[in-house]
């Protein structure tokens, strides 16, 4: 695979900045709008979970719930971030093939590049909307007396992006096939992101004191995506070892399969958009 995209780099490279182009073209907030969806997603669970743990104060329920180490809109926002560019990245990289069908069915280069290069636009995004993690951090450690460190952990997090960029490819490659022969599942994609967020833990910790639970939450490799880039970048730790090798497992399986299911069924393309 890293063969032929490199051999195509520069198709890449051009899609992607046309799918940046075409996605703030005559917008009046431009690239703003990458640091808009995270904040404003951020500030509406704030509010509503702040509430929410002062109504459970007189039983505890609530509090012990969404209790953290960390002001709970950095700890929001550190799951929001990735999970808004992991959305984002397979509803755009689902309808690829579907949306470029003049270029699949007229030029010849690696089909895979349509939904990399929707993935790659969604990435300048989440790079962008970091912007708004650094002022949090900066904001709560000034003004605050929570204090922020950096620690050496923060070395982690080329390596925990690397992982969760390997699960999005993946899937991304199997749902643009998928819906190239049905089209009905990007709605279903849709549904299916927006309940997964809350059975992630991008807005409350998820954890059990049954091991068979757990295992089940850490299946979904984002959730221990999400609790290492908390863990390195907040809390000075390192990734836990088994829940993140086996989102890494995973992740490489689900590329690896959909890599070969894409290559395998490349020729139908043309026939079927």
């Amino acid at each position: 695979m890293l063969t032929r995209l490199s051999q195509h780099r520069t198709v890449l490279w051009n899609l992607t900045l046309r799918e940046i182009r075409v996605r703030y073209k005559q917008s009046l907030l431009g690239v703003a709008w990458a640091l808009f969806v995270p904040l404003v997603m951020m500030l509406t669970f704030s509010f509503v979970f702040s509430q929410l743990i002062r109504g459970g104060e007189g039983n505890g329920k609530a509090a012990d719930l969404f209790a953290t180490t960390m002001p709970y809109p950095i700890f929001l926002y550190i799951g929001l971030l990735p999970w808004v560019f992991f959305a984002q990245s397979v509803n755009t990289a689902t309808n690829s093939l579907v949306a470029n069908r003049n270029l699949v069915t007229k030029i010849y280069f690696p089909r895979e590049i349509f939904p990399l290069s929707a993935i790659l636009s969604c990435c300048f995004d989440f790079l962008v909307a970091g912007i708004v993690l650094v002022g949090l951090i900066a904001y709560y450690h000034l003004s605050t007396p929570w204090q922020f460190q950096l620690h050496a952990t923060t070395l982690w997090l080329p390596l925990i992006l690397a992982v969760q960029l390997l699960f999005t490819v993946g899937l991304a490659l199997w749902l643009s096939l998928a819906n190239l022969f049905y089209r009905d599942v990007k709605y279903l994609v849709t549904v299916g992101l927006q309940l997964g967020m809350f059975l992630t833990n991008v807005i409350y910790p998820l954890q059990s004191a049954n091991p068979l639970v757990n295992a089940a939450i850490n299946a979904n490799p984002m959730t221990p995506v999400i609790a290492s880039y908390r863990r390195c970048l907040i809390d000075g730790y390192a990734p836990e070892p088994i829940p993140f090798l086996a989102a890494a497992g995973i992740s490489l399986l689900v590329l690896a399969t959909g890599w070969k299911f894409f290559q395998g069924t490349e020729h139908k393309f043309a026939e079927c958009i």
